[in-house]
Parts: structure tokens; sequence; C-alpha cells
């Protein structure tokens, strides 16, 4: 894990991998994270984190924070999603349409206010969200979820561009 200690200028990229690699498909994240990561200098990988209260104090002041996680909105499997965190009025979604959820039940859209309540919040934040199928006990990514993790990879260096 390359997170922010503190003592150093914050990151103007983090990545952050949602899941667990012991939960077939719930691995996505981190799977996504850790490619795009190898392939950029100067983007701090912050992941695997397995509950979005862990990114307070991680991901202070970066310009730019891509959450990939795995979800279920009911799309076929391995169909990547792009979602801007915390664009709707206040009381609603943040941003994340009906019907979609993290697997770790906890909403990123009140992390990010909470980041925002205490000045500490990354400027912009996207989740790159995989559509899950096997989230059963064990390793290895799902047929359709592991074709899915280069395409997701893409969209997130696309974004890391656009800051660069």
């Amino acid at each position: 894990m390359n997170g922010h200690d503190g003592t150093s200028p914050a990151p103007r990229v983090v990545v952050v991998g949602m899941g667990s690699e012991y939960r077939r498909d719930d691995g996505a994240g981190p799977a996504v994270a850790d490619r795009v990561a190898e392939l950029f200098d100067g983007v701090a990988n912050l992941g695997p984190i397995a509950d979005p209260l862990d990114l307070l104090g991680l991901w202070d002041g970066a310009e730019l924070a891509v959450v990939i996680d795995a979800v279920h909105s009911g799309a076929e499997p391995g169909t990547v999603q792009l979602i801007e965190v915390g664009t709707a009025p206040e009381g609603e979604s943040g941003g994340v349409p009906a019907g979609t959820t993290s697997t770790h039940g906890i909403g990123l859209a009140g992390v990010l206010r909470l980041a925002r309540a205490v000045g500490n919040a990354p400027k912009r934040v996207v989740v790159v969200g995989i559509e899950g199928d096997d989230f059963g006990q064990g390793t290895g990514l799902s047929p359709a979820v592991d074709r899915a993790v280069p395409h997701a990879a893409r969209h997130v260096m696309k974004l890391i561009q656009e800051v660069e």
C-alpha cells in the first residue's frame, strides 16, 4: 500500500481498489488499481480497502481520487460504469445511480461529505464500477469481470491523463 503518510505532499492522483481478492469478483477493484499504479509514476495506490471510511486521511488533498469497486446494479456482469461522486444535491445519492450499491454497504458519498466537512476531501472523486457476478468465498474473478479489468483500467488511465 502506497498511502499518504501526512509528512509528504499529497499525491495529485490516488487510485483506490475497494474489495477483497478472497471474495471472487469483489477483487476487481484491487486488480484494476494495481494494474494502473504499475503504469503511472506518481499515482498513489491506496488499496486494497474494505471500508470507505478508511479513505479518511489517505486521500486528503488529492486532485483526483478514482475508486474502483465491484457493484450490483442489475447490469450485465462485466459492465463498467463511471460515476462522478458528490455531484447530486445534498441528501441525494451523491451521484451514485439508484440501485447501484457497493458490496461494502457504506456510502462513499457519505464519506466524501464527511471529508469535505473537515476540509480534507479530494477535489474530484470518480467511481469506476464493475458489475460483479460471483461474490462467494474464494480467489479469482469470474470470466466476465476478468475481461472487464483492462477496459476499466483504460477508463482510469483516461481520468488520470486529464489531471496530468
